[in-house]
Order: structure tokens, then sequence, then C-alpha cells
């Protein structure tokens, strides 16, 4: 400050003609001290400096100071009221920033709530989520922890414990703070306190050799000495934290090195001198039992090595230097006022000034000094926030340095606000890895996070995703679904495509299927070849040849149908695989129906030209089966027309498999066919039934009513397997009902005839089919 003071009043451009003087008064880092001292400066109660005649109330319009945030809260609430304005050099805290309650108060430092979010930007950086906190008990450490903890948790940061420390607690406190370090999993601890407060449990940290902790220092304690000394390194070795800018002050040095106790207007400086050559002025203090020497005030400076001499690391020096000129900038402007402002009462002269007319003043200063820095405050009194990142790491000497491997710059351009050489750091045991601090390790992919009751969100168990979920990132929160028509892997990292199933010409079921359906309508041609080589004889005649040629093309046909339920379902086929099947069963029932008509009304009959055989004849026979398999036609033409059979995508039954199957489209139209060839079923069944005991060595109406049974009972147990049975194997049901059911009819009906033909040519005759039975009369 004195410095300062002396370049301004050498500098003709800045105040010109005007030279500044100041008092100095000792807080003792006391917030009632520090009001005592302030009021005795504003009040002008004390004899003033011989070199300098100070006129008017109050006689100080500014105070530089405080340094710690509770004395400046002090000395703010009392010098606000006489419009005094103070600029602080290092107090922090954010509620400083509250004009409401500081409206004059300044200062050259950032506000604590700007390096709370510089360190939850470190903690989020390096992936740090499970913190302890030490605060000071005080304006400075409270309110600098509750900014820090509401942006670490933004981050994603916990709270593992929060304990508090001062000066002057007793031992027992500090070694109950020191267990609940060592019982904490807590391996990085943020503390938020001055040197002077943190530095006792600090102490009794180095004392009882607790390691393996990650510091990470406010800016009240980064660059202090004391603490970063070799003695201590072992266990606050890597000690990272924000400071600000560092500069060099040009002169600066070689004015510390030409001061003198002599040259001093109070005895701060003898203080220091006695303290820095180990010697005492006063005369009674000067005795050979104390070993100590008088002090010459003529020691040479240059031969001592102290950091106090270490011009390169002015810091918390450089923001008394930027507050002592926004001060001169704002008198400057006060005094040499353009004449604009003279009706606003905000000019004045040298020997009246008001302090709230410095103040007014105060409020739009901005500059540049002679660092190339711009200085001004922002409408809450504050500067621009800007931070070195400070990592302690000793040198090959054994001198412990402030290195600096970041910064954090608020002006900054959009993404460079926050910029750190990882590569440089050392972390506590000298090493180069970045050290982990977490509650819980992280949730691998395929896994999501559950919170543990009564614990903070950071603490969590890891649970695998269900079944059609994922995770593709490290501590996911939730499981995303997997799209409809995809699955989850094995390990729940990525979807994949389900499994299509249907029942193809590849599976060995398919294959199967579908030579037993070529089979049967081989079997079918080879008969038809047959009845139509041996067409003229009575077994073929008798059993009306016509109804069966038609039977056995039906036959075929229900054979062939059976090959449409194999294969990928598409529109087409889906369509023509129960129409088909609908009609090529009608059609094959229609002729048993006429057929059993026939045989009943033969034998019924008492002459071939009675009227009930006129009623049977061929063209009506013809007529009968072509209307029964119209009808069928009809209802799968509707079908068709309004709403056709699809394919379609079945996923209700199976998680890991769609069923690519046909839908029926009307469920109405599909039972209408099932329905109709029920009922001709049925009527064939019942005609049979009655015929069954009817005369003739070979009765044809005994083979229909048994192959009606097998009929009737291969569709009515198809029912509760196609039901029950998954996937592809529902249609495999399908087509064995349509084969069992084909066989049925073609052996039942078709395989005793050609038995006879083949094997009994002797019986195929009129007579031998007649035999020897008799009618039985009713």
């Amino acid at each position: 400050m004195i410095f300062a003071i002396k370049e301004i009043n050498r500098d003709h451009t800045l105040l010109p003609n005007i030279t500044l003087g100041y008092r100095i008064h000792d807080s003792c880092a006391s917030p009632s001290q520090s009001v005592r001292a302030a009021l005795t400066l504003i009040s002008g109660q004390e004899t003033t400096s011989p070199d300098f005649k100070c006129t008017g109330a109050p006689p100080v319009p500014v105070i530089i100071g405080e340094s710690g945030s509770s004395q400046s809260i002090s000395i703010s609430r009392a010098v606000a009221p006489f419009g005094v304005s103070m600029v602080s050099y290092f107090s922090t805290c954010a509620c400083l920033s509250n004009k409401q309650e500081y409206p004059t108060f300044f200062r050259t430092v950032p506000s604590d709530l700007f390096q709370a979010k510089a360190l939850a930007q470190l903690v989020k950086y390096f992936g740090w989520t499970w913190i302890g906190t030490i605060a000071g008990d005080n304006d400075y450490g409270q309110y600098g922890i509750q900014a820090f903890s509401e942006q670490a948790k933004e981050a994603g940061a916990c709270i593992a414990f929060s304990e508090t420390v001062l000066r002057t607690y007793p031992k027992e406190r500090i070694l109950k703070i020191v267990g609940t370090i060592k019982r904490s999993t807590a391996k990085v601890i943020l503390a938020f306190a001055s040197e002077g407060d943190l530095y006792p449990l600090l102490r009794e940290i180095v004392h009882q050799n607790i390691t393996g902790i990650q510091w990470i220092a406010s800016e009240a304690w980064i660059t202090a000495s004391r603490p970063s000394s070799k003695h201590n390194f072992q266990s606050l070795g890597g000690t990272i934290g924000f400071a600000s800018h560092k500069m060099k002050i040009p002169e600066f040095g070689r004015f510390l090195s030409s001061l003198r106790p002599s040259n001093s207007t109070g005895s701060f400086l003898d203080a220091f001198w006695e303290t820095l050559f180990d010697c005492s002025f006063k005369a009674e203090m000067h005795d050979s039992a104390f070993n100590t020497a008088k002090c010459s005030g003529q020691e040479d400076l240059q031969k001592v090595n102290h950091s106090f001499f270490d011009i390169n690391q002015l810091r918390v020096t450089y923001n008394v230097y930027k507050g002592v000129y926004a001060i001169a900038h704002g008198l400057h402007n006060l005094l040499f006022c353009p004449d604009k402002l003279l009706g606003a009462n905000l000019c004045a002269n040298v020997s009246n000034i008001d302090p709230w007319q410095l103040f007014h003043h105060l409020k739009d200063v901005r500059f540049t000094n002679r660092l190339g820095e711009q200085v001004y405050f922002d409408p809450n009194g504050d500067p621009p926030a800007s931070y070195d990142i400070i990592n302690w790491q000793m040198n090959d000497k054994g001198l412990v340095q402030h290195v600096t491997v970041g910064y954090f710059d608020t002006s900054a351009a959009l993404g460079k606000e926050f910029v750190i050489n990882e590569d440089i750091i050392l972390w506590h045991g000298n090493q180069r890895t970045v050290p982990q601090s977490i509650c819980s390790e992280h949730c691998p992919p395929g896994t999501r996070k559950a919170a543990q009751d009564g614990q903070p969100i950071c603490c969590f168990d890891c649970i695998l995703c269900a079944e059609g979920e994922i995770s593709n990132s490290t501590d996911s929160i939730e499981c995303m679904k997997c799209p409809l028509e995809y699955w989850s892997s094995q390990d729940r990292q990525q979807c994949v495509g389900k499994d299509i199933e249907f029942l193809s010409f590849d599976d060995t079921m398919g294959m199967i299927l579908g030579a037993v359906a070529l089979l049967g309508t081989l079997n079918t041609l080879v008969i038809a070849s047959l009845f139509l080589h041996r067409k003229d004889t009575p077994i073929v005649k008798g059993n009306n040849a016509e109804l069966s040629f038609l039977l056995l093309f039906s036959l075929g046909l229900c054979f062939l149908c059976s090959l449409t339920f194999i294969g990928r379902p598409s529109h087409w086929s889906c369509a023509l695989r129960h129409t088909l099947f609908g009609i090529a069963f009608a059609l094959c029932v229609s002729c048993l129906l006429v057929k059993t008509v026939v045989v009943l009304s033969a034998f019924k009959a008492t002459g071939p030209q009675t009227r009930t055989m006129k009623w049977f004849g061929a063209a009506q026979q013809r007529l009968i089966v072509c209307g029964c398999t119209l009808l069928q036609i009809l209802i799968c033409v509707t079908w068709l027309a309004m709403a056709p059979p699809f394919p379609s995508k079945n996923m209700r039954y199976h998680n890991t498999k769609i069923l690519l199957e046909c839908d029926v489209g009307s469920p109405i139209a599909f039972y209408c066919v099932l329905g109709y060839i029920g009922v001709l079923s049925g009527l064939c069944f019942v005609l049979a039934f009655l015929a069954r005991e009817l005369p003739g060595k070979f009765n044809e109406a005994k083979l229909i009513t048994f192959s009606m049974i097998i009929f009737c009972a291969v569709w009515l147990t198809f029912i509760p397997a196609y039901v029950s049975s998954p996937g592809k194997y529902t249609v495999a049901v399908e087509i064995f009902a349509i084969l069992s059911s084909s066989f049925g009819l073609l052996f039942c009906i078709f395989v005793p005839k050609c038995y006879i033909i083949l094997f009994k040519p002797e019986e195929n005759t009129k007579k031998g089919l007649m035999g020897k039975g008799t009618f039985k009369k009713s």
C-alpha cells in the first residue's frame, strides 16, 4: 500500500499536485478490534501524522481492508451509514456482494461464489463425487462451504462429512475432527478456512502422520508459506487450489530492499525487523542472558533469503496494489470531474471531500493499470473473477513450490474458462495418477444406479438392467427400453434385433411336413391313375367314378394347400393358404356328402326308375357339389374383399423372438369358413352313420363313417393343440391337422378299393360287391 501511494504521488498525470496520505491501524484479526480501528479512522479522534494536515469530517473518506471476511463485514456495517467506502484485497465472502447490507463495500479479489464455482468445476473435472469439507467457523468459511456445496451438488458430487475449525478450538475438538477424517471413506477433502484457523488441524494431521488424502485448498491458504513446508509435505503434498493471479510489480523489489525502521512512521516495521534479524530495538532487552543482539536498523536486507522478498509470487499483494490505484482514480475523477457533473454535486475540491461523492466515482472506476490489466467493479462491487490453479510440489532443493497448473477465468472465451494441464500435476504421495474419491464404484454399462436407503445419491448399488432394457454409458440412472423389434443383449449394453421365427422349408420340421404333403399328393395321383386305368370295373363304376375323381382332385388340393403354410408369410401366401384350405375341404366334404346321400338313396329306392333316384341323378349330384363349394367360395371372396388375411409380427408371447404369422384379418370370416366345413362334415357323418347297416359286402357308407370319425377327431384335437403350441409350432400343428385329415380320407375311402382292384380282382364284380345281404324291414 505504501509503495503504491508513493508511486502515485510521483505520477504527474494521476492526481497532479495532490499528495496522498494514510493512517494504519492494527485490527488484530478481530472483528471488534477492526470496528474500533475503523471508527477511529473516520472519526479523526487521534493525533495525525506530522507530515500531513488533514481537514474536513470524516478525515478518512475511504478504508483499504480488511483481509478477513468477518472483519470486513463488521467494518462495512459500521462505516456504511457515514458513506465511507472500503476496498478489501482479500475478503472473499459471497455475502459481501449484497449491496442492500454492504452498499459501500468494494474488493479487488473475486467473490467466493466464483471460487465455489471453480472448485466445483475442479471436482467435476477429476470425477470426485465423495468430498469431505472443513469450513472456518466464521462467515468466510460458512458462506464459502455453503456456496461450494450447492455448486458441487449440481455437478453430481456429495458431501461425505462437514466439520468446522477455528484457531481458538481446544485440542479435544481438533482431535475429534481428525478422528472423523480417519474414519471417513472420502479421500478428497476441501478446507475452506483461513490459514490461521486451519493450521492447528493441519499440525495435528502431520503429527499423526495421516497420509493418502488429497487436499483442496481455498484461496485463503493455498499460497500460505507456513503449511506448505518440507516438514508438512508428506501429509499435505500435492495440495491443489485456486489463488488470485500472480503479478510482478516493477520496482517493488527495490522498494522492499530499501525499507528501514527509521523511515517508518509506525511500529509494525520494527516488529518485522526484529523477527527477520532476530534482534531487538529496546535497550532493556539487550541482555546476554537472552543472547539477543541489538538492532541497528542498518542491517542489509539484500543478504536475507526470505519468501517475503519473492516478488514473483505476488497475489494478495497485487490486490492491494490494484485497490490503492482504484481509489486514486476515483479521487482523480472526483477532483478533476467534467463540468457536466458540477450540478449533480459529484465534484469536489481537495479540502472538502464528502465520502459519498468518492463512493459514486468508485462505482464507475475503469482503467488499465501499468501492468496491462483492466481494473473495474461490477454492480456488486466485485472485480472480474480470475484464478490460477496452484499445486504444491517439492523441487530438487527440498523447497515446496506453488506451481501454476491451470487457470479459471470467467471473462475468457466460451469453452476456455477452465483450463488445466493434468500432466504436470503432482498428487499426494508424489503420484502422477489422479486419486479417486467415490462412495460407490462406477456402474458399468449394462447396469443402472439404485440409491441406497438413507444415503446420499452418490452412494448407490449397481443393478443389472431388466430384460429388454439397456444402458450404454457408465453410471446410468435409468435403463432405456429397446424398440419393439429389438431385445437387449446378454450384457444389457446394446439392443439387438429379435430372432425372426417362422416355419421355413430350411427347418427340419418344414422339410418333413413338405415331404409328407408331396407324398400325399403323389399317393393321390397314383390312386387317381389306378382308378382311371380301371374305370370300367364295377368297383369304380359302382362308387360313382365322377365323384371319386372329383374327391381325389380335392384331396390333392388339400395336400398341396398345406405347402402354402410353409415359408415366410406374405400377403398372397396368407390369403391363399386360408382360402385354398377352406375351398378344398369344402369340395372334399361336399363330394363325400353327395356320395353318402347317393348310397343311402340307392338302397332305399325300390327300383332304378323311382322318384328318389331321379332326384339324385348325375346332374343333381354335380349341382349339389358345385352349390356347396360355391357357397364356400362366396364366403372366401367376401372375406378377401372386406378384411383379407395379412402377414403380422407377433411379439406378445416371446420377448426374444418375432413370430411371423398370418393374421386372419376377420375372425368372423375365418370362423364362418371353418364352421361351414364343420356343418358339412357333421351332416355327412350323420348320413353315413345312418347308412352303415345297409347290405352289401362293400358298403361305402361304412368307409365314409369311419373317415368322418377320423376327420372330426383330428380337427377337434387340433383346437387345444393349436392354442397351446408356441411360435412356428402353431403352423406345424395346423399343417399336421390338414395332412392327417387328408390322409385319413384318402386311406379310409380309397385304399380298400385299391386293395380289391389290385389283390382281389375276383371280387371286383357286381355280384361280389353286392354279396348275399338282404334289406332289413323296419
